[in-house]
């Protein structure tokens, strides 16, 4: 008879040492399982636990559960001085703030920060929503007519500095991807040859994780061996560009202002000139681009003042009492709280470090209560996550910049079939717009399908916001739907 043969299993007690260190912070469950693991399991069980900060996750998850249910500051609407509405701005203003953003462009002083973390699920498409086409005759990707506006505004600021010039100062762009789009957006940007852009004038850096919890804020265990995480909200932005390295690497390259935005607006004015000198000449730490709320149920963030004098923030539409949401400023005619958040921000550098290192302190995060894929099936808990906007409270100073929603506001969020907020909504807000721009400019357009359901598309190459166009387009007709380019 031969030997009897030994467990493996058995030989191979949990790691003591990381197990007291959870027993610290209440997390010692995450072992529970160790008896019925494979011993490659066990390592990828430690391997898991021992790549997480266990007292900077202890922190945030104990900050966010007892924040929870605290009553914040009473709302009051954002006082009209703090606000550039469009009818207030002369065209002398508008050309100033204009001038001042190029000259800031021209001087490498802004740099760009796309949020794109997320996946086009909604959309029905796992690839990041940046590789998206909405259906324009170009058939551009967002990704594509950002790059291509980045591109536009590079060449108007050098055109202003130096009449001819063909030289120009690159403007850099920050690119958040999160875990799961991280890798097909680099090689969606180097199979694009960056759109056009040199490759060295975008970063790719990635959001954080935070584990899942429970309601008593252990952790959610995905399977035996790993954790459930979930990707920290475009909040995230903030501590990823601290533990990158990036904010120093934006001093270094002489930058000063941040144009934040998000990836999925069709309409998104990258960089944009006017916004920028707008900023600079305000002298605030932040601001934002608002259109004014539809109607009072819109689902919509607004902007608020929290308490007597206190600080511009963002209250999502769920949590603005529905009398309030309905009350009209009778001076204005406005609703009181009118001025909508669509992620368009502008920050100074040294904001954004004054952010980064209030929000690591403070580490309150949003509980987002969710059905979380589990051992146990689907278990109720929480997905902690901070949002962009975030930062606001922490502003000394804030400016408001009224955009109109036509213009700059054609968000791509759920599926075609959906009511709103889909890539042929997006679409028909891009082609509408555009053909504004050509008969403007002295064009006609001809189309076999009512005009409201088609237009035509100017490639960003060729035209920022609608400047010009003259030379291409002045009596000259073209059949919609169609792409206009050089």
């Amino acid at each position: 008879m031969g030997e009897p043969t030994l467990d493996n299993n058995a030989l191979s007690p949990p790691p003591q040492a990381l197990i007291e260190r959870l027993k610290d912070y209440g997390q010692e469950d995450a072992f529970a399982l160790w008896d019925e693991l494979s011993p490659e399991e066990r390592d990828l069980l430690v391997k898991d636990i021992e790549s997480l900060d266990l007292s900077r996750i202890d922190r945030i998850i104990r900050c966010s559960l007892s924040s929870q249910g605290l009553m914040a500051a009473a709302v009051e609407p954002v006082p009209e001085s703090n606000v550039s509405t469009v009818e207030e701005r002369s065209m002398e203003e508008r050309e100033r703030w204009w001038k001042m953003g190029l000259k800031a462009i021209s001087d490498g002083k802004l740099g760009v920060l796309l949020l794109s973390g997320g996946q086009g699920t909604r959309l029905g498409s796992s690839d990041p929503k940046g590789c998206f086409n909405i259906g324009l005759p170009s058939s551009k990707s967002l990704f594509q007519l950002q790059a291509e506006r980045i591109l536009r505004v590079q060449s108007l600021a050098s055109q202003s500095v130096n009449e001819g010039s063909t030289r120009f100062t690159p403007i850099h762009w920050y690119i958040m991807t999160s875990p799961f789009t991280d890798e097909p957006t680099r090689k969606f940007f180097e199979s694009h040859k960056y759109f056009g852009l040199e490759a060295d004038q975008v970063t790719f850096f990635q959001q954080g994780t935070i584990p899942c919890v429970s309601k008593d804020g252990r952790f959610i265990m995905e399977t035996p061996y790993r954790v459930a995480k979930s990707p920290d909200g475009n909040g995230g932005v903030y501590s990823a560009l601290k533990y990158s390295k990036l904010l120093e690497d934006m001093a270094m390259k002489g930058i000063k202002y941040l144009d934040c935005y998000g990836v999925d607006n069709a309409l998104v004015r990258v960089a944009d000139p006017t916004f920028l000198g707008y900023f600079i000449d305000k002298g605030v730490d932040a601001a934002a681009k608002v259109v004014r709320k539809a109607y009072p149920q819109e689902n919509v963030g607004v902007f608020v003042r929290r308490g007597k004098g206190g600080p511009l923030s963002v209250v999502e539409y769920s949590e603005l009492d529905p009398s309030l949401a309905s009350e009209i400023n009778q001076a204005t005619g406005r609703l009181r709280f009118c001025w909508s958040n669509v992620c368009l921000h502008m920050f100074t550098l040294d904001f954004l470090n004054q952010v980064a290192n209030g929000l690591e302190k403070d580490s309150i995060y949003h509980l987002a209560e969710k059905k979380i894929p589990s051992v146990h099936g689907h278990t109720v808990g929480y997905k902690l996550e901070q949002f962009i906007f975030d930062a606001f409270p922490y502003a000394p100073s804030t400016a408001l910049f009224e955009v109109l929603r036509e213009e700059e506001f054609a968000p791509v969020k759920n599926a075609n079939g959906a009511k709103f907020d889909t890539p042929e909504s997006a679409r028909l807000l891009v082609l509408r717009l555009h053909a504004r721009w050509v008969v403007a400019a002295g064009g006609f357009l001809t189309h076999t399908v009512p005009l409201y359901a088609t237009g035509v598309e100017v490639s960003p190459l060729c035209s920022y916001t609608g400047e010009n166009l003259e030379a291409i387009c002045r009596g000259r007709t073209f059949h919609a739907p169609c792409e206009i380019s050089f």
